[in-house]
């Protein structure tokens, strides 16, 4: 049985980044659900993993990792994933794509947080779902753009998946779920498509690990 194991939900954005790092990294662990449907994540075993009631929790190389971006640079520099460019300039501008969504989309699209806007709205019609399109949409359209300063040789900034593919998959799993539109974003989709067919991806999806 593996030493390493994930603390996560088959669904959160979050913990698909990491699970498809350790694919990518070629690292076996044992997966841990914590449901956040029944809210787990706040039960006192859980804060004990990680305070903030978050997934996903990594237990690796005797250490206890919380918060996915902070997961996903501590394996690219332990096991040289190479998920960034090495130059300063070309780094930041990857980084500056990672974070256009896992910094800026998915915080306000957390479901926490959109469930309590569909609250504080009185369960208006077609919350949460039009909240989540406000900010899915104009957020990706952005991200598309963004795309247009990198050479596209499948991934999103070249020939091989980096953070920003860890950074853009879960993000557009969520987009299809609440039916964002996304047809004109040609550059996004192309990405998308080189991601799905490679396996690292394939095996970290939601579908590949909804609880039977």
């Amino acid at each position: 049985m593996s030493d390493v194991v994930l603390y996560d939900y088959w669904r959160s954005s979050a913990s698909y980044r990491v699970r498809i790092a350790l694919n990518l990294a070629g690292i076996a662990y044992r997966p841990v659900m914590v449901d956040l449907t029944k809210g787990a994540q706040k039960s006192p075993e859980h804060l004990a993993r990680n305070p903030q009631g978050f997934v996903p929790v990594l237990e690796i190389d005797g250490l206890r990792l919380t918060q996915s971006l902070a997961i996903l640079d501590y394996l690219d520099q332990t096991r040289g994933m190479r998920l960034l460019p090495s130059t300063p300039a070309a780094r930041a501008r990857v980084l500056a794509l990672a974070h256009a969504i896992a910094v800026d989309i998915h915080p306000v699209c957390n479901l926490q947080v959109a469930k309590h806007a569909t609250a504080l709205s009185g369960g208006a019609e077609g919350m949460p779902g039009d909240w989540m399109r406000h900010f899915i949409r104009p957020g990706l359209l952005a991200f598309e753009r963004l795309l247009g300063g990198f050479d596209q040789s499948s991934y999103c900034c070249g020939d091989a998946p980096g953070l920003a593919d860890i950074c853009l998959m879960p993000q557009l799993y969520n987009a299809r779920r609440w039916e964002v539109d996304l047809s004109d974003m040609p550059r996004l989709l192309g990405a998308e498509a080189a991601c799905a067919e490679h396996p690292a991806f394939a095996a970290a999806h939601p579908d590949a690990n909804a609880p039977a």
